[in-house]
């Protein structure tokens, strides 16, 4: 623990250093993964409607997976985001007249206007390691939104359930050429992604990221906070129930307030 008492980056590394040149240049995978259309088009198509023809705001905008393509559809888009190799790799497909980027971290940077829509995909708000600076995403999240204005999440549910007494691991996925394992602490809600890469060599390639996982009634505690009410919640952005078997979900939540 550091010396505020706060437990250390379980993964011993900065999310600078993790979103380095290298990674960014190994991120996008078109057409496939999560730039499958099958993936992108239902995610772009639900925050456009939540937009309703104002401007979007996505936090962590990274190289522009779902920026580039909800912009082609007529919804004006600006970014926050920490990694400047990311936003290299956004330029190539945007300028920065037509996708406005701001260096900075998701919980304290401001842009300037008024956003109709707010969003965080693929479990992003999780890359904050600390429950304050997750409350401060939703508050900051909240500074830039209109009234009836919504903040969009897309999150996994922790998966602790799979783990029997005594073991801090699970593998959650398992493909050719691929596994990925969480490792937990679940004392601090910590958990770190490892990636393992490989092919027909003896060698693998490990990357990993470390993370702060919130279960959805905590995350809800947080926008209540921040001054928002959960609007809906599914298990994908295609609208699906969300169960209690269901392994991610997107949760919309209103800005308290008249438009």
């Amino acid at each position: 623990m550091d010396s505020t008492g706060a437990p250390r980056n379980p993964g011993g590394m900065l999310q600078e250093e993790i979103w380095d040149a290298d990674a960014a240049a190994r991120y996008d995978s078109p057409g496939t993964g999560m730039f499958a259309p099958e993936v992108l088009e239902p995610t772009v198509t639900t925050l456009a409607s939540l937009a309703g023809g104002g401007p979007a705001l996505e936090f962590a905008i990274g190289t522009g997976r779902v920026a580039v393509p909800l912009r082609e559809m007529g919804v004006p888009v600006t970014g926050i985001e920490l990694s400047r190799p990311m936003v290299d790799v956004l330029r190539t497909k945007a300028t920065e007249s037509q996708i406005p980027v701001e260096l900075g971290d998701m919980a304290t940077t401001r842009v300037d206007g008024e956003f109709s829509v707010v969003y965080l995909v693929f479990n992003t708000i999780s890359n904050l390691l600390t429950q304050d600076e997750q409350v401060e995403c939703f508050r900051n999240a909240a500074r830039h939104l209109v009234p009836g204005g919504r903040f969009v999440i897309e999150l996994w549910v922790p998966e602790l359930r799979k783990l029997p007494p005594g073991q801090t691991a699970t593998v959650f996925s398992a493909e050719p050429g691929y596994i990925g394992l969480d490792t937990y602490d679940t004392l601090h809600q910590q958990v770190v992604s490892h990636h393992f890469t490989f092919d027909d060599s003896r060698q693998a390639r490990h990357t990993r990221s470390p993370h702060r996982y919130i279960w959805p009634a905590e995350l809800d505690l947080m926008g209540r906070l921040a001054g928002f009410a959960l609007e809906s919640r599914h298990a994908d952005w295609s609208g699906a129930e969300f169960t209690a078997d269901s392994r991610s979900h997107v949760s919309v939540y209103r800005k308290e307030g008249s438009r």
